[in-house]
């Protein structure tokens, strides 16, 4: 009699679940974002956020949890029940470099990837009047003006990129602390600051005003949105690479169903032909067909982790 009880028990909890996902959504999914309003990850958020609705015939609601260089907002998703409700727009800061923080998560076990939405340029930024007008003229020019250069450290991801650079050229920058990329940007465009590595989301406008100038894409290849500008490759340092990327995360465990669904949003968005648009207009490369699915965003991750970890941990960052 327990035998039959319990297999009954569990067979109405296989139905529940079941169902769950069959019925998944039935009220708005939370869509959270590691930054406060107004920055490059909280426009693409809504944009998803907009088009999403339609096909998962749900509000999507963005809930900007900022902090920690986003890794409180990682937490937040980590900690979250796993039945899609709540999920976030991840990109390097968040699900690679978050690991410079005392996180009490596991970037690598505790979430579900559902898929990889862009690649997106990182730029070698410099101020409009800098003597250097590329790659190769940069390095020319630290050489001959060894640690002049006042190069901007607002996150890991500028700070590692500028490891690299004196690794790879021989040459050394002076770091500049900032607490983000606004304020850099202004003092940038002000040339109280020599070089920035930002997004190119975030450097668009700038450079189109001519108040800027870009001195490399930090990317293996030359970006569709951002033709006119040189790779690291092109000028003369090859493997200066800075990676970029957005990508939708559930908490670990969420079920293979609704991953689905939300995948099944997520890729139909990306294809719309204004979201496509308005990407492009923001500097960003769609991901492939193939990097767009779970399986796709977990083997890009897994290879961005590979990549950077042994390097933030060879050179000790640590969140200051």
């Amino acid at each position: 009699m327990f035998k039959l009880m319990v297999a009954v028990a569990l067979g109405a909890m296989a139905s529940v679940a079941g169902a769950s996902a069959q019925t998944f959504p039935s009220r708005s999914v939370t869509l959270i974002v590691p930054f406060p309003p107004g920055g490059s990850t909280d426009t693409i958020a809504r944009i998803m956020a907009e088009k999403m609705r339609a096909t998962l015939g749900q509000t999507v609601v963005i809930e900007n949890v900022g902090g920690a260089g986003g890794s409180i907002a990682v937490g937040r998703l980590a900690r979250a029940a796993p039945d899609g409700y709540t999920i976030d727009i991840g990109q390097w800061d968040t699900h690679v470099g978050s690991i410079i923080y005392n996180i009490n998560f596991d970037l690598q076990t505790d979430f579900t990837p559902i898929g990889l939405m862009s690649i997106n340029p990182q730029l070698m930024l410099a101020r409009k009047d800098f003597p250097a007008n590329d790659l190769r003229g940069l390095v020319a020019w630290m050489k001959a003006n060894p640690g002049a250069a006042k190069f901007v450290n607002q996150n890991a991801a500028a700070q590692i990129t500028g490891l690299l650079m004196e690794r790879q050229t021989g040459t050394k920058v002076n770091y500049i602390p900032y607490r983000g990329a606004g304020p850099a940007m202004t003092d940038l465009i002000s040339q109280q600051v020599d070089l920035l590595v930002v997004q190119a989301a975030v450097a668009l406008p700038q450079l189109r005003g001519g108040t800027i100038k870009a001195i490399a894409n930090l990317s293996p290849k030359r970006s569709p949105s951002l033709p006119d500008i040189q790779t690291s490759d092109e000028g003369g340092v090859p493997g200066l690479y800075m990676s970029g990327w957005f990508g939708l995360f559930a908490p670990k465990n969420t079920p293979k169903d609704v991953v689905a669904k939300l995948n099944a949003a997520m890729v139909a968005t990306l294809a719309d032909p204004t979201v496509k648009a308005r990407y492009a207009d923001l500097g960003l490369d769609i991901a492939t067909r193939e990097q767009q699915t779970p399986e796709g965003l977990a083997a890009f991750n897994k290879a961005e982790i590979d990549k950077w970890w042994p390097i933030i941990r060879g050179a000790g960052i640590r969140a200051q």
